[in-house]
């Protein structure tokens, strides 16, 4: 008795700190990238039913979220019948910056619901690493989780990472449990986790390979005369896990099919999954035909689907325009702890000399890690270790029994297993704390060497604009000029920095961009996105290439690059004026576009983009020898990019040019 109130004293405690971790990041975090949007949609379905805004991702962590706001009657921005992904990101910005502005006062109670995951995920990993490999184990792996820099990076956001870690991890703990003892309770319990996971994000759908590689596992290792009866068994409970979950992910939605409310305009499953491949085509329209998945959840599967198709890779320096199936191995020798990472070859070591004999606990653990890690190394999303967050929970577990089983054999091994245990603590809060978003460890250099590896939320995930201000404090009267990567997502004016803005990728898609000078003589501040190049299909392209080579003067938060002028901003003085051109012809107006056009042209007549936009603006304008010229040089161009990139301008060029 004495030794369980202990233990949960030790496990109160712990929870402490992991909340008192988050509570101080909140304060001290601006908005990241998705947050805005993903708030924004959580009021919008509770407000006015609708789950058509950002149905990238399914609705639980943004119901969630917006638990708080419940009978608040906030200001809404005019809908604007754009695409859903610029109407959830753009009003949402709006949204906030009119209810909220930089205070983060509903921010803050968000990030908390959100936060609740966080916990919850600590729990069944203490509960899952107990009952799996003791009590000490248990505690082991809660306090391996709790100082991982990724998982508390991410913990209070209102992002979909950490609340799928905890679902796929409990719905594996809970399938597992049914297996030990099968019941109505435990089988009711398994469906209606699995229900909350796929109702979190779409990557849940791996589950069911991982539950059927699992049902495998125990036909086959069940008694040669009871293998048939537990796969046929066990096979049907996995199906009454399938209904139960889809019934849970329809109450999300309100059992209604119709993503948004009557009148309001949606693109149909069959428009947006046009660009897919046939076979793709064809399921998810017969899915939505048979009304089987709400046809928000259908839409965002396409659209993850569709993202995965062109998403460019930056990684160890270099810009590709494509996946590499390696990435994720790197990032998690990048990203984690090297005592975690020692934690977890001891524990393999302890599983293969025999120290460590729970073969069922172990297969419940390496079977979905090795599965997750195959699908995310194909999946071509390669944009950060928070996708992959549910193989550091697993880890944890795996761990936390190592240890217990090599500490059991020897005090050498004791002393081992707690200095990783210490280094583990001890790096993040060392070398990271509180901003454990761009985390690497000591062998890569840590975080202020992550941005020349890696890139987006391994990095930057745009949450640096409290200290940008705290710098522009520091720094009056200097005039500044700010490549910030979630800009027009979120707008640094919000929080009163008065840099003007960059153009970047999305200030194309989006508009925002103002006029750059083609010299500019002062600070220039590069968030480490940009820095980088990311969103670019090739390195060439990004307007800030030439400062990958200079030495800041300063970093800010390990994502944020200080430069002092004068410097020659050409190729984004040339963007910033195609992407002018770009929005006024899409408005309509292509007379009022052609001077920025040729404006940018004349700045940089190698500039893709710029001659593509003259292009374009002459073609609208009947002015066809001269789209001809532009759109030829702009090909011209193209065709000095690496191969792979090609493929992003070439096809369009050329199609453009035999229209003529």
């Amino acid at each position: 008795m004495h030794s369980k109130r202990f233990t949960w004293i030790l496990v109160v405690f712990l929870l402490a700190l992991q909340t008192a971790q988050m509570l101080y990041m909140v304060h001290r975090e601006s908005l990241t990238f998705d947050e805005g949007n993903h708030m924004f949609a959580g009021y919008m379905m509770g407000h006015a039913g609708d789950y058509g805004l950002n149905p990238e991702h399914p609705p639980l962590v943004k119901l969630l979220a917006a638990l708080p706001l419940l009978g608040r009657n906030l200001w809404i921005p005019p809908m604007q019948q754009r695409l859903f992904k610029a109407e959830a990101y753009l009003d949402g910005r709006d949204w906030l910056a009119r209810n909220d502005g930089a205070s983060q006062r509903l921010v803050f109670r968000m990030r908390m619901a959100a936060g609740l995951l966080a916990l919850g995920l600590s729990l069944v990993v203490f509960f899952a690493a107990r009952e799996w490999f003791g009590d000490t184990a248990g505690l082991i792996a809660l306090l391996i989780v709790v100082f991982e820099p990724n998982i508390a990076g991410h913990s209070a956001l209102v992002t979909t990472d950490v609340g799928v870690t905890l679902f796929f991890l409990w719905s594996i703990y809970a399938f597992y449990r049914y297996v030990k003892r099968p019941t109505a309770t435990r089988l009711i319990i398994a469906g209606v986790v699995s229900g909350l996971l796929i109702a979190t994000k779409h990557s849940g759908i791996l589950l069911l390979p991982m539950l059927i590689a699992l049902i495998g596992w125990e036909s086959f290792y069940a008694p040669k005369g009871e293998r048939i009866r537990t796969a046929l068994r066990l096979k049907g409970a996995l199906g009454v896990i399938v209904i139960i979950g889809v019934l849970v992910l329809w109450a999300f939605y309100g059992f209604r099919y119709a993503a948004r409310p009557a009148g309001q305009t949606f693109p149909t499953v069959a428009e947006y999954a046009a660009p897919l491949s046939h076979f793709d085509q064809s399921v998810v329209i017969w899915i939505g035909h048979m009304r089987l998945l709400p046809e928000s959840y259908l839409i965002g599967l396409i659209d993850v689907k569709r993202m995965a198709q062109f998403y460019p890779t930056f990684v160890l320096g270099r810009q590709i325009a494509h996946s590499v199936w390696w990435y994720f191995p790197l990032v998690i020798t990048i990203k984690t702890t090297l005592g975690m990472l020692g934690l977890v070859l001891l524990a393999l070591f302890a599983v293969m000399t025999g120290k460590l004999r729970k073969p069922r606990e172990i297969a419940y653990l390496l079977i979905p890690w090795i599965l997750y890690l195959g699908i995310a190394m194909a999946a071509g999303m390669n944009i950060g270790a928070r996708h992959i967050l549910p193989l550091y929970a697993m880890a944890a577990i795996l761990a936390g029994g190592g240890v217990v089983a090599l500490a059991q054999s020897s005090r050498r091994w004791q002393w081992a297993c707690g200095l990783l245990i210490a280094a583990h603590i001890a790096s993040p809060l060392l070398i990271a704390f509180p901003n454990y978003i761009p985390y690497a460890n000591e062998a890569w250099g840590g975080p202020k060497n992550v941005h020349n590896l890696l890139s987006d939320a391994n990095v930057d995930w745009a949450q640096q604009l409290y200290q940008v201000k705290a710098w522009q404090d520091r720094h009056p009267g200097d005039e500044c000029w700010f490549a910030y990567f979630a800009y027009p997502e979120i707008d640094p004016a919000t929080y009163g920095i008065r840099c003007h803005p960059l153009p970047n990728i999305d200030t194309f898609w989006l508009g925002g961009a103002e006029p750059t000078p083609s010299t500019v003589n002062g600070y220039v501040l590069i968030s480490a996105g940009d820095l980088s190049g990311c969103e670019w299909p090739s390195g060439q392209l990004s307007p800030y290439l030439a400062f990958q080579s200079l030495k800041p003067e300063e970093m800010i938060d390990d994502a944020v690059m200080v430069y002092r002028g004068p410097f020659s901003m050409r190729q984004a003085a040339a963007l910033s004026r195609a992407e002018m051109a770009f929005q006024l012809l899409w408005k309509g107006d292509p007379k009022d576009a052609l001077p920025l056009a040729q404006e940018a042209a004349s700045i940089d007549p190698a500039g893709i983009m710029a001659q593509t936009a003259l292009g374009d603006v002459s073609a609208a304008l009947g002015r066809k020898d001269d789209a001809r010229t532009a759109w030829t040089a702009a090909l011209n161009a193209a065709g000095q990019l690496e191969p792979d990139a090609q493929e992003s301008y070439v096809p369009d060029l050329k199609e453009k040019l035999s229209k003529l």
